[in-house]
């Protein structure tokens, strides 16, 4: 687990970082699921959103988390079949852009169980559509994913259409 020190004074205070924990862009960030070790680290990111795309809900402690630092969690990761291995969806894209993309929805997280596939998916389509070439978005998929890449997932970044992503008036400074 990845830790990071903040000094305060004297006193050096850990934080442990969630797992897949990653900055994607200016008050946007990545990971998997936090526990109770990695609360005081989320904090200090003021999220006022959550992205959640696996199709659970996040664990009882995680709720508790998003209500005592009252922020929006948004669960986008249901799926019709229940199959929690079937791969993201279009829509869910769509959607998730939709939040990404709204300013007044930051700071934001975008989380699933583990932090690989459907985070990175959506992080890869991002990057997509900030026009990064291939290998470069690949490169951060499978960073994120180690061993457990997914083809599929691959596949759907370089054929996601960046022409059904609806930009704001305002977008973030980033885009």
């Amino acid at each position: 687990m990845q830790q990071s020190s903040i000094s305060m004074g004297r006193a050096a205070y850990q934080h442990y970082i969630p797992p897949n924990f990653g900055y994607v862009e200016n008050d946007l960030y990545r990971c998997g699921q936090p526990n109770e070790l990695n609360f005081p680290f989320m904090e200090k990111l003021n999220l006022r959103c959550i992205v959640w795309l696996a199709p659970e809900e996040p664990n009882q402690n995680v709720m508790n988390f998003v209500d005592d630092q009252e922020i929006q969690l948004h669960h986008l990761g249901v799926l019709e079949s229940g199959n929690a291995s079937d791969p993201i969806t279009e829509d869910m894209i769509l959607e998730a852009f939709n939040l990404i993309l709204d300013k007044k929805n930051h700071p934001m997280a975008i989380m699933c169980n583990i932090g690989r596939h459907r985070t990175g998916t959506v992080v890869g389509c991002l990057r997509k559509l900030q026009r990064w070439n291939l290998a470069s978005i690949f490169e951060e998929y499978r960073r994120f994913a180690g061993p457990k890449v997914r083809l599929l997932n691959e596949q759907f970044i370089e054929l996601f259409d960046t022409d059904l992503v609806r930009i704001p008036v305002d977008p973030p400074e980033w885009l």
